[in-house]
């Protein structure tokens, strides 16, 4: 919870605080969601994973610099497009560099068993949790020649 509220205390400084951005009422260690717009795709809201209810609002001039924008960190596990262009779909599925890619719907829920989960770069080891793939990385492998007479 403090490591959420001290980037809240970021973000504000980066951009502007819309909703939010305090410690629940009641009792827990809850958050409000909330909402920091105006932010730049260099400023730490930006780079670095918050772990709690906190979006960092980015524009974008246009489609490609919003994949430009997305890209442009060190981490990829998943990402979203809505949009009705099926041109603009295509785009995300060849461009977006993330490991989980939804297109028209959310971002969150992938099931375990069904969807196979991972992420790029430095959010994954770019295998997917529940992919064919996965087992391989608990083998060891071995490779054996001989020659037959």
């Amino acid at each position: 919870m403090k490591s959420i509220l001290d980037y809240i205390e970021v973000g504000k400084k980066e951009g502007r605080l819309v909703a939010g951005g305090k410690r629940a009422a009641g009792h827990g260690y809850f958050i409000e969601p909330t909402i920091i717009a105006d932010v730049p795709p260099k400023a730490r809201l930006a780079q670095e994973e918050v772990f709690g209810p906190v979006l960092a609002v980015i524009k974008a001039k246009n489609y490609d610099e919003a994949l430009e924008i997305a890209n442009n960190t060190e981490f990829g596990l998943t990402g979203s497009v809505f949009t009705k262009n099926p041109e603009k779909i295509r785009k995300a599925e060849e461009m977006f560099h993330v490991g989980n890619l939804y297109l028209n719907r959310k971002c969150t829920g992938a099931m375990v068993g069904a969807h196979p989960f991972g992420g790029f770069n430095m959010s994954g080891t770019d295998s997917k949790t529940g992919g064919k793939d996965y087992l391989l990385l608990f083998l060891q492998a071995k490779s054996i020649a001989e020659k037959v007479n």
